[in-house]
C-alpha cells in the first residue's frame, strides 16, 4: 500500500499505528485555532497522486466536523487520487426519521455531507435502526460497516466467567446474537419502552435460571447511562448477579458512568472508538482492516 497515506485527526491518533501496520504510511498535518474561533488545516505531506485516509474522532461531532471536511478539501485541491475516511463513531444515525414536520432526518444529511468529501467511508458498529444498511444511507458511495464483536468476544472470555449476555431493547438484539453466538452464552434481549428524551422503562424476567450466570449487558452506544442504570437496578432487584456493562460507543455524558456504578454494575469497559477511561477493548486491527479492503476495492 505504498501509495496509500493515513492522516488521524486529532483524538484518533491512538488507531493511527494499526493502519502502518498493515502498510499504509503515516502522514502528517497540523491543526490549530485562530483566536476568532476558525480552524486552521495543513496537510504536512505530497499527497498528489496518492490515496489519502483520514481517520477522525467525530463524537462531539459539531466541534471536530469542519477540520475534517477542511483537510479532505486540502487533500483534493492538492492532487489527491483517493479521500477514504475511517471514523470509529458514526455520529448522527440516531435520528433516522422526522418525527415532527420540518426536521431533518439527520443521518441522511450527515451522509449527504460526507459523501461530498470522501469516495467511501469505514466505520465501527454504527447505529442503523430503520436504516437495515449504510448502503441505503449513503448511496453510490462505498460505506463499509465493521462489527466490534470480535474483540468484544475476546474480552469477555478472558475476563468473564460463565456470562449471560444482556441486550437492553431490539435494536441491541444483533450486537447480543452474534457476541453469544462467538463465545457459546446464552443471550437475553429485553424489551425497552421510551416515555421521554431521558426516561425510559425496560422489562425485565426474574432471574430463574439464569441467576448462576454473570450477566454482561451489551449495547453499542452509551450516553446519559440512565438506560444501562435502569437495567442494572431492575437485574438486581429480580435475583440476576450484579452485572458488568459493555458498549462500543461510550459517548457517557451527565456522569454515565458514574450513574451505572451507583445502580450496582461491577465494572464498565467500553471500545476505543471514542476515548474514555473505560476503554478496555481496542479496535484499531478491526478499522484497519475495513480500510484495507476499501483500499483493495473490496466493498461488498
Amino acid at each position: 500500500m505504498t501509495d496509500a497515506i493515513a492522516f488521524a485527526l486529532p483524538g484518533a491518533e491512538h488507531l493511527a499505528s494499526s493502519l502502518s501496520e498493515v502498510g499504509v504510511d503515516r502522514g502528517q498535518a497540523e491543526f490549530r485555532t485562530f483566536p476568532d474561533g476558525e480552524t486552521y488545516v495543513r496537510l504536512l505531506n505530497n499527497v498528489a497522486g496518492r490515496r489519502v485516509v483520514f481517520i477522525a474522532a467525530l463524537d462531539n461531532p459539531d466541534k471536530r466536523i469542519i477540520r475534517l471536511l477542511l483537510a479532505a478539501g486540502a487533500a483534493r485541491d492538492s492532487g489527491a487520487r483517493e479521500i477514504g475516511l475511517a471514523v470509529p463513531y458514526l455520529p448522527y444515525m440516531r435520528q433516522d426519521k422526522a418525527f415532527q414536520e420540518g426536521e431533518p432526518v439527520s443521518a441522511a444529511q450527515f451522509a449527504k455531507i460526507l459523501c461530498g468529501f470522501f469516495d467511501w467511508i469505514v466505520t465501527i458498529d454504527p447505529h442503523l435502526h430503520r436504516f437495515r444498511t449504510l448502503e441505503e444511507i449513503f448511496g453510490p458511495t462505498p460505506a463499509i460497516a465493521v462489527s466490534a464483536m470480535p474483540a468484544l468476544a475476546v474480552w469477555i472470555n478472558s475476563e468473564v466467567h460463565h456470562p449471560l449476555i444482556i441486550g437492553p431493547d431490539i435494536e441491541s438484539r444483533q450486537w447480543v446474537h452474534a457476541l453469544s453466538k462467538m463465545i457459546g452464552a446464552t443471550a437475553l434481549v429485553l424489551e425497552k419502552k421510551r416515555t421521554g428524551d431521558r426516561a425510559v422503562s425496560i422489562n425485565v424476567p426474574e432471574a430463574g435460571n439464569f441467576a448462576d450466570l454473570q450477566p454482561v449487558i451489551v449495547d453499542d452506544i452509551i450516553s446519559t447511562g440512565r438506560t444501562m442504570a435502569e437495567l442494572i437496578s431492575g437485574l438486581l432487584a429480580k435475583g440476576f448477579r450484579a452485572p458488568v456493562c459493555c458498549c462500543v460507543h461510550a459517548l457517557f455524558t451527565e456522569e454515565a458512568e458514574t450513574q451505572m456504578r451507583d445502580a450496582g454494575a461491577i465494572r464498565v469497559v467500553s471500545c476505543d472508538t471514542v476515548l474514555h477511561l473505560s476503554n478496555k477493548i481496542r479496535i484499531g486491527s478491526l478499522l484497519a482492516d475495513g480500510v484495507l479492503r476499501c483500499l483493495r476495492g473490496q466493498y461488498n
